[in-house]
């Protein structure tokens, strides 16, 4: 006998994951240095606990959601982001989960305000309390984030006055700007692809990384995904140029966005414009907004030399893990050239990752939307850093215009099993992390089943 399945359930069930996420938060988060807890201290073990129990309740209300979306009376887009809302409200107030990463957003956006060259010093050379707060890995790193960011970032550093409370719920605010851009443009992209506008909604927005990691981790790629979403809705009605725009400054906040252009590109080409006159128009439009951007945030060019930042040592890419077991066995051989099978591992899949960016584009030109998806998670899979939010680069437009249903459902999967990779604090497990971790998970998952038992008893009485 199925589980009965309606909105409001859904509704309450993801509320209930995402308070308990928040309230775990709050002592085994990704907190300032000065309210940080020894990962053996009993808050911080009750924390983790918590956090993996309502992980697990988000990820079952998400699942019974879909179910919904799916049936014969699917919600309409208006509900389901009202659904986003209500899942997302917890977490606005609460700390930074899952990443430190808006530490760093805080201390570049200082560094900016303060005219020091973000690109060419790490947040080290601000000092301070705000550099303290950055990982280690980064903090003797250049910005690997275009001006338009770094921008926003400097504006949000001048208003808070360098006020670490304020800064990290202005930078919150910011990233949900960004999603609610990703929600609004979702249907207008489903629909142009054949898609349901609901099924898009469901796997690109209230998808539980894009609540992990866009607005409890308040990472900026919120703001790529919004202006490339944007912009794409952009340059499938009549304004092209606007498309462009707008998919230049989502590369002037991440670089991969960059890909979206030639979407642009084949839009116009299909709405009757020659190549040529296409590939100049968007040219020229992300040329200017490129100058134009750049010179109003005063950062320069040196975002482009910064791309290559370090690689974090528990990182867990294709290519990193091919390089390190290659790098072994080298040394084990006693071969002078471990040293270089990382690099070499790294550059091989820039290279694939190119290769398979345009046999995409050959083959799915006419699906222009589908391509773009397919290209960000060729670039993500194959780059040699990934994070489970850089899964999010092509499931975004994947949950627009995948061809079929079966093409939805296996990335949902795959969001499942990425959701329950990071810890809140965002630093590598050790064992009696991931025992605390687990222990919530299954205590969630008892909880759901005895919930699952209580509701058919009725029914099975009724029929014995």
């Amino acid at each position: 006998m199925a589980f009965p399945v309606d909105l409001r359930r859904c509704q309450i069930l993801g509320l209930a994951g995402t308070a308990f996420l928040a309230a775990g938060g709050e002592t085994a988060g990704a907190l300032p240095v000065r309210d940080l807890l020894h990962p053996a201290s009993a808050g911080a073990a009750l924390g983790l606990v918590a956090v993996y129990f309502g992980l697990v309740l988000l990820i079952a209300a998400w699942a019974l959601l879909g179910r919904l979306v799916r049936g014969p009376r699917p919600p309409a887009p208006r509900a389901l982001l009202l659904v986003l809302a209500v899942w997302a409200a917890p977490l606005l107030f609460a700390p930074p989960l899952f990443s430190r990463d808006v530490y760093s957003y805080l201390a570049q956006g200082a560094m900016v305000d303060a005219h020091m060259d973000v690109y060419a010093h790490g947040p080290s050379q601000l000092g301070g309390p705000l550099a303290g707060e950055v990982a280690p890995l980064w903090r003797h790193t250049g910005a690997p984030y275009g001006p338009v960011f770094l921008a926003v970032a400097a504006a949000l550093s001048a208003l808070t006055r360098g006020e670490l409370p304020a800064g990290l719920f202005g930078m919150r605010l910011v990233a949900l700007a960004g999603v609610a851009l990703m929600a609004a443009a979702l249907p207008r992209l489903a629909r142009h692809s054949g898609a349901d506008p609901a099924a898009a909604l469901w796997l690109g927005a209230l998808n539980p990384l894009v609540l992990l990691h866009l607005v409890a981790g308040a990472h900026n790629d919120a703001v790529m995904l919004g202006l490339l979403g944007a912009g794409l809705v952009a340059a499938l009605g009549r304004w092209p140029l606007l498309g462009a725009v707008l998919v230049t400054l989502a590369a002037l906040v991440k670089a991969p966005a960059a890909l979206g252009l030639a979407a642009v590109v084949v839009l116009q080409v299909r709405a009757g414009r020659s190549t040529a006159k296409a590939l100049a128009t968007t040219a020229v439009a992300a040329a200017a907004t490129t100058v134009t951007a750049t010179a109003a945030a005063g950062t320069g060019y040196g975002w482009t030399g910064a791309l290559n930042t370090p690689v974090s040592p528990q990182n867990w890419a294709l290519t990193t893990l091919l390089g390190r077991a290659t790098r072994a066995l080298l040394e084990h051989l006693g071969s002078d050239l471990a040293p270089l099978a990382i690099p070499a591992w790294h550059t091989l899949g820039v290279v694939a990752a190119g290769a398979t960016i345009v046999l995409i584009w050959l083959r799915l030109r006419p699906r222009p939307l589908y391509a773009l998806g397919l290209s960000l998670t060729a670039v993500a899979a194959l780059g040699p850093a990934i994070r489970p939010w850089y899964a999010l680069w092509g499931l975004f437009l994947i949950a627009a215009a995948a061809p079929s249903t079966s093409v939805r459902h296996r990335m949902a999967a795959v969001t499942g099993v990425l959701a329950l990779c990071v810890l809140p604090g965002g630093g590598p497990a050790d064992t009696g992390q991931l025992v605390l971790a687990v222990s919530g998970a299954a205590l969630a998952v008892v909880v759901l089943w005895q919930a699952h038992q209580a509701e058919l008893a009725p029914a099975l009485g009724r029929t014995a």
